[in-house]
């Protein structure tokens, strides 16, 4: 330890010990109590020198990784308070930022009201030992204002900019399974689907970021009763199907004719009946035209996939087949199935409404199926998060499925987290749910075409076709039409509704995609147009403080810093919208910092550049970061001209 850490620790204990004594002076020679603030002193020595381990474990990797001060706030108020506190059992604890820069830039004021006013003292004392922090301000209501040190934000500052946009590290590495987009096959994606699929991949980028194991899947609808209508019409349209590749070039029509004979011509349903047994016998021919018509499914799905840049595999329902058998009998055996008219049923504890994992025609269903993926994605993958993101009115159905998975004790809560992230349906600009004008449902290819046609011509009446050449004009087309559309999705609260306006996904004023990827776009045109390239900005970052003395540059400072934090309360809660707020929130900051600090300075006759500011040009370099990664957690891909 320094000479100054040895100091700053003596003056605690010294001080703690005295105070102890004033409080009953007359006790002081009494051997029990000097016994017991002796235990009590030597166990505060404990404690701190584990948060001095701590805290220079950070210090190590703080040359590389962001920190999350939030996080740090939280572990050494909290190591604080049971130090000096150890009568309290989980005392509550929040430390939050602060809303009002006056006083200063977080608070802490969950766990001070409950503690006795003496330890106020004994606990800044304890928390001084932190060097990022100037001073703090105990108010009488409970509060501590905590305000960081401007050398230290800088300091961080400039770590990012010489490494990167890092994640604090992991304690380990853990598998996280996202299930999600799972379109039906033999139909086409729909504007229902595009939630799903817009939520789910964001999930996976995020938990990918912080370094964890994504296993991304897409769960199919690829099994069931409607395959066997499928091939029965597939065998009569095409009956040299086996030999040449059936022409199908619109499956949705393919599925609906199938489905009317079935509803209209009784031997057709018969054969229908049979076909489907034929294939869960897996006989040869029937695997072969179940192939096929997946196949046709496949390529369709890949269209929306490519356009909206979704890596996932493909799982369905035809992979857990030959599980259900064994999830059924594991029931069983542990005596936890009903009879119900033939029915076998589960009931999970807590939940009034069952499982049907077997048909009374002997036949398996979706809660089957549901259970085996559980079951597999526990014991085979071995995750450690499992997240499920489908629209919020199958959000009971997975209470179930996730209550009877605990019943039979195939995971523990506390130990394997399994959550549903549900979201709202889709509406039009009529508030009803969003459709066709005909009525039908919105194909989602349809709907991406739209959005590509939509940004072309916001982009000519910008006269961007003017300035930019072909290449860059297609470019920036695709960036804004599938950003703003993803970022429409993501800006909400998934919970909700929410309503579909290409008007105002591509409006560039407000908390749009549109607004963003210009203002990101204008803030690296900055060096560009001061004629600075890469290779300076990097010995720049090396070389240069990044001064803070302008309260623009604090503020947008502490909000770039504030990053990580963003990051973590979404990896708790799952809800994007929160790093869609911060980087608006980020982006306004920025032009604030902009209008009133000047980054480059250029003879107002000639426009040549006659100083540049570069610890300015440093923050300008650090915000394009943190957007671009919060644009690709978000999977828009931004251009550099637009």
């Amino acid at each position: 330890l320094s000479f100054t850490e040895f100091s700053c620790s003596f003056f605690f204990f010294f001080f703690f010990f005295f105070i102890e004594s004033l409080k009953n002076p007359q006790n002081l020679s009494a051997s029990p109590h000097l016994d017991g603030l002796r235990e009590e002193n030597a166990r505060l020595k404990y404690r701190l020198n584990i948060l001095k381990r701590s805290l220079q474990d950070e210090r190590s990797h703080c040359t590389k990784y962001m920190m999350n001060i939030n996080q740090q706030l939280q572990e050494i108020f909290g190591e604080a308070i049971r130090a000096s506190c150890p009568e309290l059992d989980n005392p509550p604890l929040a430390v939050t930022p602060n809303q009002q820069a006056k006083f200063g830039d977080y608070q802490c004021n969950s766990a001070m009201r409950c503690i006795r006013p003496l330890y106020t003292e004994i606990i800044i004392s304890f928390i001084y030992y932190m060097l990022f922090l100037s001073h703090f301000f105990f108010l009488s209501s409970g509060f501590i204002n905590i305000h960081l040190k401007r050398t230290f934000v800088s300091k961080l500052l400039s770590n990012l900019l010489v490494n990167g946009v890092q994640p604090p590290p992991l304690a380990s590495r853990k598998k996280v399974v996202v299930d999600f987009s799972s379109p039906n096959i033999a139909k086409e994606m729909h504007v229902g689907h595009l939630r799903s699929t817009i939520i789910g991949d964001s999930m996976c980028r995020l938990f990918e970021f912080l370094g964890y194991d994504v296993l991304r899947l897409n769960h199919v609808g690829d099994w069931g009763t409607q395959f066997g209508m499928l091939i029965a019409h597939l065998q009569d349209k095409f009956p040299n199907y086996l030999d040449v590749c059936p022409p199908i070039s619109d499956l949705q029509a393919f599925y609906k004719e199938s489905k009317k004979r079935f509803d209209e011509e009784e031997d057709f349903k018969r054969r229908a009946y049979q076909c489907v047994v034929k294939l869960q016998s897996k006989e040869p021919d029937f695997i072969k035209a179940w192939n096929l018509i997946c196949d046709v499914s496949r390529k369709e799905f890949q269209k929306v996939y490519s356009c909206l840049d979704i890596q996932i595999i493909e799982r369905g329902e035809s992979f857990y087949q030959d599980m259900m058998t064994a999830v059924v009998k594991e029931f069983e055996e542990k005596g936890l199935v009903e009879l119900d008219e033939g029915r076998k049923i589960v009931f999970a504890p807590g939940q009034s409404i069952p499982l049907t994992i077997v048909k009374s025609d002997g036949g398996y269903t979706y809660d089957t199926s549901d259970l085996a993926a559980l079951r597999q994605r526990i014991f085979d993958e071995k995750a450690d998060v499992i997240i499920y993101v489908t629209d919020s009115g199958q959000g009971t159905h997975f209470q179930v499925v996730f209550a009877a998975a605990q019943m039979i004790g195939w995971y523990d809560p506390q130990v394997t987290r399994v959550e549903h992230a549900g979201f709202g349906v889709v509406l039009g600009e009529d508030k009803k749910k969003f459709k066709t004008r005909s009525g039908d449902t919105v194909r989602l290819m349809d709907l991406l075409d739209e959005g590509l046609k939509r940004s072309m011509d916001k982009l000519k009446e910008k006269d961007r076709d003017k300035v930019l050449t072909l290449e860059e004009l297609t470019k920036a087309q695709t960036s804004v039409a599938f950003g703003c559309i993803k970022y429409a999705d993501l800006s909400h609260n998934r919970i909700n509704d929410y309503v579909f306006s290409f008007d105002k996904m591509l409006d560039d004023r407000g908390n749009t995609a549109a607004y963003l990827l210009y203002a990101f776009t204008r803030i690296r045109s900055i060096a560009r147009l001061a004629n600075i390239d890469d290779a300076t900005l990097r010995k720049a970052a090396e070389t240069t403080e990044v001064l803070l003395d302008h309260e623009k540059e604090w503020k947008l400072g502490k909000c770039i810093l504030r990053f990580p934090e963003i990051l973590q309360k979404i990896l708790d809660d799952l809800l994007l919208h929160t790093l869609c707020d911060y980087l608006y929130e980020l982006a306004t900051t920025f032009t604030e910092f902009y209008d009133s600090c000047y980054c480059v300075e250029k003879d107002r006759q000639t426009g040549e550049v006659v100083k540049v500011n570069m610890w300015r040009m440093l923050l300008c370099e650090a915000t394009a970061a943190i957007m671009a990664k919060g644009f690709d957690i978000l999977g828009i891909n931004p251009v550099q001209r637009m």
